[in-house]
């Protein structure tokens, strides 16, 4: 074995073996200097010290007189790079190979051929570990025998995807997670982000990895990025792979409706657009819509349902009453946004029907799980008649609230009959100074004011001194 690695080097490699003795060296000065406990003294058959200068110019010589002095002398000198110099003792063995590890290594090999060490085959195998430039497939089968490896060698983007399709092609978790490590501390978030959308088992194992360590930020954002994904298609596959990923209850229950959601949409959306261009619906040709309802806030998806879509039955996907029940939306949100958009159509007898409710004898009464006055807001915002603001401003209790919002909206007649019902004739009389004295109000007041002096008449003068009449008894409708 020694005869074949002989003929291997040339004679020039003899001048480096002599640069590369005193980096050996070197480094065993280094090694007694760290232990100093080690206290026995390794010499040579000659009996000098192993390791000692006069071992390795002896060492030297005979390899040089073995390989022939005659050839020596017709091959011009080469220069070598400097040998290293001694590091002081402060200098710690590990930061020097950290620092000309190639190049010791290098040394080491060279030296260890030339003084015919019987172990130098595994010497060799261990600096080509090191040192070879392996392959993505070469790195990814070390990993999974567990030899050595570098991951830090794949710098470039296109080198570490490789590397990460390697290691999801072999099925091996270990090695998969272990790639991911190494990416998501040598690459940015978003970068990763946007590379793992494609990749649906490393994205799983990345996930796992991440609730491994407890980095529950980290997995919500990767989430919320993957939101902003514009292709339906792909969003929603990426959605559907997330329906089996370990997500906590309430976060299954959340990435369950996202998907629902988005199917729905795209359901919606191929059949809303093949009857508006066809022309079959009035409700387009009268409205025709502005955008996809695609990829929107499942309110948005609502007020579309009850705009193009109210009144269908509950079985369709489109149904207001559907969604409603699928996505559990409460009765206020949804009173609010159904309410939006049939005032926006100026469905006032949808509307109506929204608030009136009927008891088991046949009764109607109107109830709302938001207080009227607000009702009566969204109402005057939409445009709403005048019949319509007053209807629902005399379903507001609170007097004062009342009183104001009709004066906001011009309901006359809620003011009108809100001070005859409170019997305050002084703010009758001052409320008629505001009104025009052709206008029905003007009469209607007049008249309320002149049954109080009827009423006032029918008295006997001999028992008007005794009564009394408190305010919020007194009835002026007789």
């Amino acid at each position: 074995m020694w005869r074949e690695h002989k003929h291997v080097f040339s004679i020039s490699n003899v001048f480096k073996l002599k640069e590369s003795k005193r980096a050996v060296n070197s480094i065993r000065s280094l090694v007694e200097e760290e232990d100093e406990e080690d206290d026995v003294e390794k010499v040579s058959w000659s009996g000098e010290p192993v390791g000692s200068i006069s071992w390795s110019v002896k060492e030297t010589e005979s390899s040089i007189r073995s390989t022939g002095e005659v050839r020596d002398q017709s091959f011009p000198k080469i220069h070598t790079a400097p040998s290293l110099p001694k590091n002081s003792s402060g200098y710690s063995l590990s930061s020097l190979f950290k620092e000309h590890s190639e190049k010791l290594l290098t040394s080491l090999i060279l030296y260890l051929l030339d003084c015919r060490w019987s172990v130098h085959d595994d010497v060799i195998l261990l600096w080509q570990d090191y040192v070879s430039d392996w392959t993505p497939e070469e790195t990814v089968k070390r990993m999974q025998q567990g030899k050595v490896y570098s991951l830090e060698k794949f710098r470039s983007l296109q080198d570490k995807l490789l590397l990460l399709d390697e290691a999801v092609n072999a099925h091996d978790g270990n090695v998969i997670t272990a790639v991911l490590i190494y990416l998501k501390k040598s690459l940015s978030k978003e970068i990763l982000f946007r590379e793992l959308i494609t990749r649906e088992i490393a994205l799983r194992h990345y996930i796992h990895y991440l609730k491994e360590i407890g980095e529950q930020k980290l997995l919500v954002e990767l989430f919320k990025d993957h939101l902003n994904v514009r292709d339906e298609n792909k969003r929603r596959d990426f959605l559907k792979n997330c329906l089996s990923f370990p997500f906590s209850p309430d976060d299954a229950t959340h990435v369950q409706d996202h998907y629902t959601l988005l199917e729905r949409q795209i359901i919606i959306e191929a059949n809303d657009k093949q009857v508006e261009s066809s022309g079959q619906a009035d409700i387009f040709k009268k409205y025709p819509r502005k955008a996809s309802i695609l990829n929107m806030p499942i309110i948005t998806t609502l007020y579309y349902s009850c705009f193009y879509h109210y009144g269908e039955s509950d079985g369709t996907f489109s149904s207001p009453a559907n969604i409603r029940k699928t996505f559990r939306i409460s009765d206020k949100q949804f009173l609010l946004t159904c309410l939006g958009a049939r005032a926006k159509l100026k469905a006032w007898f949808d509307v109506d029907a929204l608030f009136t409710t009927k008891n088991w004898l046949g009764y109607t009464k109107k109830r709302s799980p938001i207080g009227f006055h607000r009702i009566v807001d969204i109402l005057q915002k939409n445009n709403a008649p005048v019949q319509v603001l007053q209807d629902y401003v005399n379903l507001v209790e609170d007097v004062e609230q009342k009183i104001s919002l009709a004066q906001k909206y011009k309901c006359h007649d809620v003011i009108i009959n809100t001070y005859r019902d409170l019997k305050d004739r002084q703010q009758l009389i001052v409320y008629r100074g505001k009104v025009e004295r052709s206008s029905s109000e003007y009469r209607k007041i007049e008249e309320i004011l002149s049954n109080s002096v009827r009423l006032w008449g029918e008295v006997s003068p001999r028992y008007r001194s005794r009564i009394c009449f408190p305010s919020s008894k007194l009835n002026l409708n007789h």
